[in-house]
């Protein structure tokens, strides 16, 4: 479950209406609805205070059950420095194969953005593939999961910098969820 799924069952579950929510809280009412649908986050203040109103613990409404990441790091870089040699298809993966080289596996990852009903509903009504497209145009980064020593390692490479999140429970490269996503290896493995 979502944030914003947590926040409303147990909104409901304490009886409260998104209006009554926003006034013990002292925020506007689309200020709660935005929230529950995952398209903001509350500063810590407002956490604290709906932990407490809701009778549920920060750990319960933050923790998506998904692949939790720690140990971030972002490096820039130029990606007209590197060229595409060998298994590499574009410059992302040059950057990454070069970063890595010492990598047990980098994998390729084809990224989806898991949809809610409004969006399916709007993708299947307005074109299919229409939420993937906008998904795409808004972050035209590659990803790739690179294995190194038993560890797995989730690495976003955009147009100015290589960001690396190194996974706490592993994943299966064929296909697995990371926050609002779904991510597949793709066709080719550059390690």
């Amino acid at each position: 479950m979502t944030f914003g799924e947590k926040l409303k069952e147990a909104r409901k579950e304490a009886g409260l209406t998104q209006e009554q929510l926003a006034e013990k809280l002292s925020v506007s009412r689309s200020a709660v609805a935005k929230w529950e649908a995952d398209s903001g986050m509350p500063d810590v203040s407002n956490l604290k205070a709906m932990s407490q109103l809701l009778s549920v613990s920060l750990d319960y409404l933050l923790d998506d059950d998904e692949k939790l990441s720690f140990n971030e790091t972002k490096e820039a870089v130029d990606l007209d420095s590197f060229e595409k040699t060998g298994k590499c298809r574009d410059k992302k993966d040059a950057a990454v194969y070069a970063k890595f080289k010492d990598a047990d596996a980098i994998y390729p990852l084809i990224r989806h953005k898991k949809k809610n009903k409004v969006e399916s509903i709007v993708d299947f009504l307005v074109q299919p593939g229409i939420i993937q497209l906008t998904d795409y145009i808004n972050d035209m980064s590659g990803y790739y999961l690179v294995e190194k020593d038993r560890k797995q390692m989730l690495v976003r490479v955009s147009n100015d910098f290589i960001t690396s999140c190194e996974l706490a429970d592993k994943v299966d490269p064929g296909k697995f969820y990371y926050g609002k996503y779904v991510f597949r290896k793709a066709a080719y493995q550059l390690i």
